[in-house]
């Protein structure tokens, strides 16, 4: 939240309360949200609201239906660890942990009334046409702050207008926040709290994971410029998918001794069953022997083996660019004719110029990754653990390649002509996977004879 601390003021109010949360429950007018709608960040919430059919939806009931509004929907879910009653049903809250305090739920609902009003504000529906994603809407409405507030001033309490409409809240605080064993179950009861909820709205599991911390350590090593573009929680917008690469994490996984109970998915999964690699992932990071789980909900790494894992799965968005864009060049080199494969296509036949998967450099061709995610799977050949238990490269992998992709490649492109140059059928066979992990390994001892 930012601001951290604000004063919400109810119509009606009710206090419930069981074990270490207390909830607060009623109806606030929407005037009386706009401290809320100036400070929220969505940081609790599990996804990042976008504006679709739902909030079109949420907003054609407030503006048909305003009395009936506070029945239809479910409204806003907030957490603060600390909260002060005051008088005439309002109160104060402050938000230290942005990772678990603020809005838990609602996130939809808080999107769709921030553009009802902005709207309202500027007179024209077409002010908002732009917004797309939560972070368009809080630009807009910081750079509004004065049409809002004339808004305000404009339609006194009591009068119908446009910010006269209730909205259900329910704001969860401790039951006793004077004792620190209450306060801390309290704070470790929010995550659970949070997912159950949206639960309800069939979160994805990678935005489970992600609020648990469970991707931390992989995103520390990520390249930041590839970081960025990940989408970590559902609908933040980004155009890498957090579970591809999770399942290339397990190439690195894979190598080194995993603990009692946990597996790694085949390898043909990497290709064909990231959601069976997504779920393993959580498996693993959340194992007591992997990761300790600390009083808000989150997961924190203390296993050496698997932190040296993840810094090198955080180097594979560059390998894989590197092997995307090498090859075709390869493939042609060893006597083939790439550009003659089904599903691929040239540069030179496409409007939309083809690019890398992760750094979007250009490349030469666009086709399927079925092609090489055999060929990325083979880089395990390179993985060795030291005395210590710690995952390292036997050789530097992009010189390695730069070397020996030729001759591995003139080995697996058998088994793309025996395919008859079928992506998808390559990706999903298991022996493509072992064809590649022993072309590595072959060069990989040529080059130790050789030096």
């Amino acid at each position: 939240m930012n601001p951290n601390e604000l004063i919400i003021r109810f119509e009606t109010v009710d206090r419930q309360a069981e074990g270490p949360v207390t909830r607060l429950v009623g109806f606030v007018r929407a005037r009386n949200l706009l401290p809320l709608l100036d400070g929220a960040d969505l940081e609790a919430n599990p996804r990042t609201a976008k504006v679709g059919p739902i909030t079109a939806d949420i907003v054609e009931s407030i503006e048909k239906t305003p009395e009936l509004f506070p029945f239809k929907t479910k409204g806003i879910l907030v957490a603060s660890a600390n909260c002060r009653e005051l008088e005439r049903r309002r109160y104060h809250m402050t938000f230290e942990n942005s990772d678990i305090e603020g809005i838990l739920d609602g996130g939809h609902n808080t999107l769709a009334i921030g553009t009802h009003i902005l709207s309202a504000a500027h007179g024209d529906p077409k002010a908002i046409k732009k917004i797309k994603t939560w972070p368009d809407f809080k630009a807009a409405w910081t750079a509004s702050s004065g049409e809002i507030a004339a808004l305000k001033s404009a339609n006194p309490s009591g009068n119908g207008g446009p910010l006269d409409f209730l909205v259900p809240v329910e704001i969860l605080v401790p039951s006793n926040a004077e004792d620190p064993i209450a306060l801390e179950a309290f704070t470790s009861s929010l995550f659970e709290i949070c997912a159950a909820r949206n639960n309800n709205r069939q979160l994805a599991d990678e935005a489970k994971a992600n609020k648990k911390g469970l991707y931390d350590e992989l995103r520390k090593h990520v390249p930041a410029h590839i970081a960025k573009r990940v989408e970590w929680k559902s609908n933040d917008g980004g155009d890498i998918k957090v579970r591809d690469l999770v399942a290339f994490s397990w190439v690195p996984l894979s190598a080194v001794e995993l603990p009692s109970g946990v597996s790694a998915p085949r390898p043909a999964d990497i290709y064909s069953g990231k959601g069976k690699c997504s779920t393993a992932f959580d498996a693993l990071m959340e194992h007591p022997d992997v990761s300790t789980r600390t009083s808000d909900g989150t997961h924190e790494l203390h296993n050496g083996t698997i932190a040296s894992a993840l810094t090198i799965a955080g180097k594979f968005p560059e390998l894989i660019d590197l092997i995307y864009n090498e090859f075709p060049q390869s493939y042609n080199r060893t006597g083939g004719s790439f550009g003659l494969l089904r599903a691929v296509t040239t540069a030179k036949d496409l409007r939309t110029k083809p690019v890398t998967p992760y750094g979007k450099n250009a490349a030469a061709y666009r086709y399927p990754d079925g092609f090489i995610i055999p060929l990325i799977y083979g880089l395990k050949a390179l993985l060795e653990t030291d005395a210590n238990g710690k995952l390292r490269w036997k050789d530097e992998p992009t010189l390695f390649l730069v070397h020996h992709l030729d001759e591995i490649v003139r080995k697996y492109k058998v088994l793309i002509q025996a395919f008859g140059g079928d992506a998808q059928k390559i990706g999903k066979n298991e022996g493509s996977y072992s064809l590649a992990y022993d072309a590595f390994e072959t060069e990989l001892l040529k080059r130790r004879q050789a030096a």
